[in-house]
C-alpha cells in the first residue's frame, strides 16, 4: 500500500488543470484568475479627498488663517471647483477630486460654520491632510492581479477598478456524487428496519459547495453491476470529476473497482496505508477524467476527501494554496501499529493554533464529528509531545 504522502504525489501527477474560459465579472466569485490584468490608470487616479470636510491652501494656514471664507461645494464624481483666493476654502466631499489650488483637508468635526464662513477648531492641521495622494496605491501599468488569484469580493472589486466587466478564468469543475448501496435510503423516505439514510453524499456536497465548488450533481445507484455500468458511463461522458461512496472494498457486492476499470478508468492506487479510509481508490479516465472512490464508512469518507480529493480539486481549477496547516498537537500522541492515522480534532479556542484529540467510536462514528473542527495525521512509529506541530486539515 502507498503512504498518505505517496498517494498525494500519484495524484498530483494525474491531475491536469482545467481549461479557461471567460465569464462576466458578476460570475466570477470564487473562481480562478487565468490572466494578468494591469491597472488602467493610476490609483487612485487623482488627488481625492479622504473625508468631508473643506480644502484649503496649507501656506494660508502657515500664515495664521483660521476663518476661511466658503466658495462652493464639490461632491464626489463632479468637476472640481478651483480656488483662486487666499483665506478662502471648498467644501468637499468623499472621493471627490482635490480642488485645484488646494493641498489639504481638514474634516467637519474641527470646524465652525456660520454665515458662509468655516472656523476651524484644531491647532494641528498637517499638509496633505486627509488627502489619498494619486497612485499612492499604483501606477498606470502595474500589476494589478495575476493568475491563480482566487477572486473573492476584494478581488473582483479590483478587477473592476480597472476596467473589466469580464475576465478570464479556470474553468470551475463539473462535479457527480454518487453514493451506492441497497442500504440506503433519503432523508425523506420511509425507512425499514435493516435500511440507514444516505448521508455520505449530503456531506460530500456540502463540503464541496463549502470550498466554492457549485456545480454538484448528486445520484444514488444500488448495488447492481449492470447499473452501475450504465450510469458511470453516461456521468463520465458528461462530468469533470466523478466521487464515489462505497463499493470499493473486497465484499461481493463491492462492484466499483471492476466497473471503473471495464469502462477503461485506469487504477492508479487502490488502498493507502492509514486508518480510516483504507481501501480509497484513485483512478483516471479515458478522456482524463479523475476519478475517487472512497469508502463508505462516514467518517473514511470525509477524511479522505478532505485529505486527497479538495487538494487536487485546488489542482484541477488551479488554486493556489492547500486545505493542509499545521496545528499545535496540545495532547501528544503515541503511535500504535502501522497505519498512518487520521484523528479528529477540536480547536482549544476560537482561531487557536492548538487542537486537541477528539477521538471517535470507529468509522463509523460521524456523529462524534458534529463539533470538531477537522483531524491531524499522525504518522507510524512517531511519539508526539505534547505541543508539537502536526498536519491539520479542515473540514
Amino acid at each position: 500500500m502507498l503512504t498518505p504522502a505517496e498517494a498525494t504525489a500519484a495524484i498530483n501527477a494525474a491531475i491536469r488543470p482545467l481549461a479557461a474560459e471567460t465569464v462576466p465579472l458578476r460570475a466570477a466569485a470564487l473562481r480562478v484568475l487565468a490572466e494578468t490584468l494591469y491597472a488602467e490608470r493610476d490609483l487612485p487616479p487623482f488627488d481625492r479627498v479622504a473625508m468631508d470636510g473643506i480644502a484649503i491652501r496649507h501656506s494660508d494656514w502657515q500664515r495664521g488663517t483660521r476663518r476661511y471664507v466658503i466658495d462652493g461645494i464639490v461632491g464626489a464624481g463632479s468637476e472640481p471647483l478651483p480656488l483662486a483666493e487666499s483665506d478662502h476654502c471648498l467644501e468637499v466631499m468623499t472621493g471627490a477630486m482635490l480642488p485645484p489650488g488646494t493641498d489639504s483637508v481638514i474634516p467637519f468635526e474641527l470646524l465652525r460654520q456660520s454665515s458662509g464662513v468655516a472656523e476651524v477648531l484644531s491647532d494641528d492641521v498637517v499638509p496633505g491632510a486627509n488627502v489619498h495622494r494619486r497612485a499612492s496605491d499604483g501606477r498606470a501599468g502595474d500589476v494589478a492581479l495575476t493568475p491563480g488569484t482566487l477572486l473573492r469580493g476584494p478581488e473582483i472589486a479590483v478587477a473592476a477598478s480597472v476596467g473589466r466587466s469580464s475576465v478570464q478564468v479556470s474553468r470551475s469543475p463539473a462535479i457527480t456524487v454518487i453514493s451506492t448501496g441497497d442500504e440506503l435510503v433519503g432523508p425523506e423516505e420511509a425507512l425499514l428496519p435493516w435500511q440507514i439514510r444516505r448521508s455520505n453524499a449530503q456531506g460530500i456536497v456540502g463540503m464541496l459547495q463549502g470550498r466554492g465548488y457549485f456545480d454538484v450533481m448528486d445520484l444514488h445507484l444500488g448495488d447492481q453491476r449492470p447499473v452501475l455500468l450504465q450510469q458511470l458511463g453516461e456521468t463520465l461522458a458528461t462530468r469533470d470529476v466523478l466521487i464515489l461512496s462505497g463499493g470499493v472494498s473486497a465484499g461481493r457486492f463491492d462492484h466499483v473497482p471492476g466497473v471503473l476499470q471495464e469502462l477503461g478508468v485506469q487504477q492508479v492506487f487502490h488502498k493507502i496505508a492509514q486508518r480510516p479510509g483504507k481501501p480509497f481508490w484513485f483512478g483516471i479516465s479515458p478522456n482524463g477524467q479523475p476519478v475517487f472512490a472512497l469508502p463508505g464508512n462516514p467518517v473514511s469518507t470525509l477524511v479522505c476527501l478532505a485529505r486527497y480529493v479538495l487538494p487536487a480539486l485546488e489542482r484541477l481549477s488551479s488554486r493556489q494554496g492547500s486545505t493542509v496547516n499545521a496545528a499545535l498537537l496540545e495532547d501528544g500522541w503515541q503511535s500504535q501499529g502501522s497505519l498512518t492515522a487520521f484523528v479528529p480534532v477540536m480547536r482549544i479556542a476560537p482561531a487557536s493554533a492548538s487542537v486537541r484529540l477528539h477521538q471517535t467510536r470507529g468509522s463509523g462514528d460521524f456523529v462524534s464529528l458534529v463539533g470538531t473542527d477537522g483531524f491531524v495525521e499522525l504518522a507510524p512509529g512517531e511519539t508526539i509531545a505534547p505541543g508539537s506541530p502536526v498536519p491539520f486539515y479542515t473540514w
